[in-house]
């Protein structure tokens, strides 16, 4: 009893920053969903709206066609990202000259803030500056301008997430391989299985858990990507790159429509719950098999 009343006095001053920062907030937020809050409308304070701000969302086609973008950015990057990092992980556990080297200059994105993220890459793709647009038009004769073309833009802001995330995948593909037990593979070679068959019912069922972790923090980030895309190309062209995040920022700051702006972030937020439970149901329902 005693033990257990050191725990939680250990834990209460995180508990009350966690309830400061972030319990405290969402109940706001929860709150000023449910009015109309405008700094600068005639109507000063906050003016009841009911439900109408989440009804407003259900025919906003701005609001639906940057979630829509922003689910498409996330599915595409973080399976790009799954594939690359398996691929490396499996490179760098069988080793080769130089790996070490390789391991420490392959993690610096991933040490870089996204905001640096977004204007190493804003250097490298400005036309008449950047090496991007040089090499493209010197070498394949390709007109590349991120300002003018949409789908220039967009996968640009893809490669920009890959570039950037790809090392955490493949570390932490790396640390899943390396603590798989070695004697199912030994012993599925033994039996004459070839490299596709272990890759398919060994290592990968093997491996889920730790597959289904990377997607689970991976779809977490993606979904709120904003710093490193606001930087680059700013949503544009056109709304071409305006995802989820940068659109409610439009509309909280620029608009100063605090109401309507809450109501989205809300809603975005229980897509991600969403999606996030059912991730943690198949990692749990691995578990159980693997038991």
């Amino acid at each position: 009893m005693r033990s257990k009343r050191m725990g939680w006095g250990l834990l209460s001053p995180t508990l009350v920053i966690l309830a400061i920062v972030g319990f405290l907030p969402f109940i706001f937020v929860l709150y000023v969903g449910f009015f109309d809050w405008n700094a600068f409308s005639n109507q000063l304070g906050l003016q009841w709206a009911g439900v109408n701000n989440y009804r407003r969302l259900v025919f906003d086609g701005a609001f639906l066609d940057s979630l829509w973008r922003t689910g498409v950015f996330a599915f595409v990057s973080v399976s790009i990202e799954l594939v690359l990092g398996f691929i490396l992980a499996q490179t760098l556990v069988k080793g080769f000259p130089g790996r070490t080297f390789f391991r420490t200059i392959y993690v610096l994105p991933l040490v870089m803030a996204p905001i640096a993220v977004g204007a190493t890459w804003r250097l490298l793709t400005i036309p008449g500056f950047g090496p991007i647009p040089y090499y493209l038009d010197k070498w394949f004769d390709f007109d590349y301008r991120l300002g003018t073309f949409a789908d220039q833009a967009f996968i640009t802001v893809i490669l920009m997430d890959v570039w950037h995330w790809t090392p955490f995948v493949t570390l932490t593909l790396l640390a899943g391989l390396t603590a798989m037990p070695k004697e199912p593979l030994e012993q599925a070679q033994v039996d004459g299985a070839n490299r596709w068959q272990v890759f398919r019912y060994l290592t990968i069922p093997m491996m889920m858990p730790v597959l289904l972790t990377v997607i689970f923090i991976r779809l977490m980030d993606a979904l709120r990507i904003v710093d490193e895309v606001f930087m680059l190309t700013s949503g544009g062209p056109g709304t071409a790159t305006q995802f989820i995040g940068i659109h409610i920022y439009r509309v909280v700051v620029p608009k100063t429509d605090y109401g309507y702006g809450s109501a989205m972030s809300l809603l975005v937020l229980y897509f991600t719950i969403v999606l996030c439970w059912l991730l943690f149901i198949a990692l749990a329902q691995v578990g159980k098999q693997r038991e």
